[in-house]
């Protein structure tokens, strides 16, 4: 049996791994044991979640301390509330894997709490490598616990670099939808609307992460992301727009040769990999059919209509904290324009208003990382009011 604790459970992410893992119980009834649920605010679904799967521990991040009955029929013997009891969770409760699937810098402090219990991670939050990196990857050797990327295309680079161990890679192709927008002009973006924004082509996620791909600053994030997971240079990583989302990432050798994982658009499969690790377990998910799939095709990101993609660069390339106030940034931004304060266009140029501000905090400690974020969000809050 293998206990899991998830942590956004409610969330995009959360949801599709809780359909994995009843995908994989059906298979194997009782193999995997959810032991702690989190949820940001709501209180709704986690309760459903509750009842379902009967964790030991579950906790509500986003709301202060209610009554406990309104959670549970009064089973469990701890519900957490508050912004630090996902990670108390993570931290505290029997587990062999935590998978984090919090949005945003939020979900930093688990990332932390997990590694340091000694658990092996699932990682959904790309933000804890983008904002912390060298402290994530540095904790994670000197615990000798393991990661496993969830994201669709960290998790197709680490299957590609199985069995490939002591080979010098030569370069990263990640791959990217090219979202929404892809086909239209530089000026047709400046009128674009938010149910434009938030109606993506290929891959089924929650808002903020949508948003992100309509303005490519996810595959930023995934760049950052990647320079961390798998130790190579900004110059070894490459984005290719591939509108299919079928090739989910590749990874080339020094030979010249090119692994490539394919695979329908499911976050569920790279969810449940992250689950099995190192076993491919049988799922009832859809399957690639080559004969009906059609043309795969490749372009280059147009950065001059996807500005993010560069900001996401130049922060990687900055080094210290500039990542993370990159990234505080982008999420009040895209916060703003989902409540519609702001126009699409106007996402990059507060970004890099915020960007341009900072002076940079070369030593990166969980304390500089935090009040860079800080920082970068106050700053943001500031040009908004001067608006």
């Amino acid at each position: 049996m293998k206990k899991i604790i998830l942590l956004g459970s409610t969330g995009s992410i959360g949801r599709q791994a809780l359909e994995a893992i009843r995908s994989l119980n059906r298979r194997a009834p009782g193999e995997y044991q959810i032991t702690g649920l989190s949820a940001n605010t709501n209180a709704a679904l986690l309760k459903e979640q509750i009842a379902e799967f009967r964790p030991t521990a579950a906790a509500l991040t986003g709301q202060p301390l209610p009554d406990s009955r309104s959670l549970s029929d009064g089973a469990l013997p701890e519900i957490l509330y508050g912004p630090k009891a996902a990670a108390a969770l993570a931290e505290g409760l029997e587990a062999d894997l935590v998978i984090n699937a919090i949005v945003g810098h939020a979900g930093l402090g688990s990332t932390m709490a997990a590694i340091r219990s000694g658990k092996d991670l699932a990682l959904a939050n790309k933000e804890s490598l983008v904002c912390a990196g060298a402290l994530v990857t540095g904790e994670l050797a000197r615990r000798g616990t393991a990661l496993y990327p969830v994201d669709s295309e960290h998790s197709a680079v680490f299957q590609c670099l199985r069995g490939n161990e002591g080979n010098k890679v030569r370069k990263i192709y990640l791959t990217a939808s090219g979202g929404p927008f892809r086909t239209k002009t530089k000026d047709e973006l400046r009128h674009v609307t938010l149910y434009e924004a938030l109606r993506h082509p290929t891959w089924s996620m929650g808002a903020k992460i949508t948003i992100d791909s309509a303005t490519m600053m996810n595959k930023g994030l995934e760049i950052i992301e990647a320079r961390w997971l798998f130790d190579v240079s900004i110059s070894q990583i490459k984005v290719l727009v591939h509108p299919q989302s079928i090739i989910h990432s590749m990874a080339e050798f020094e030979d010249g040769a090119i692994m490539a994982q394919l695979g329908s658009p499911d976050m569920r499969m790279p969810i449940s990999y992250a689950l099995t690790y190192p076993r491919r377990v049988e799922n009832e998910f859809n399957k690639l059919d080559f004969l009906t799939q059609g043309v795969l095709t490749f372009e280059e990101p147009d950065e001059g209509k996807f500005p993010c993609l560069a900001l996401a660069r130049e922060a990687l390339k900055a080094g210290g904290t500039m990542p993370t106030v990159m990234n505080a940034a982008n999420e009040a931004a895209v916060e703003s324009f989902l409540k519609g304060k702001i126009s699409y266009t106007r996402i990059a140029e507060l970004i890099e208003r915020v960007m341009d501000a900072y002076n940079i905090e070369q030593t990166v400690t969980e304390e500089a990382v935090y009040e860079a974020d800080a920082w970068a969000r106050e700053k943001y809050t500031g040009l908004m009011q001067c608006q």
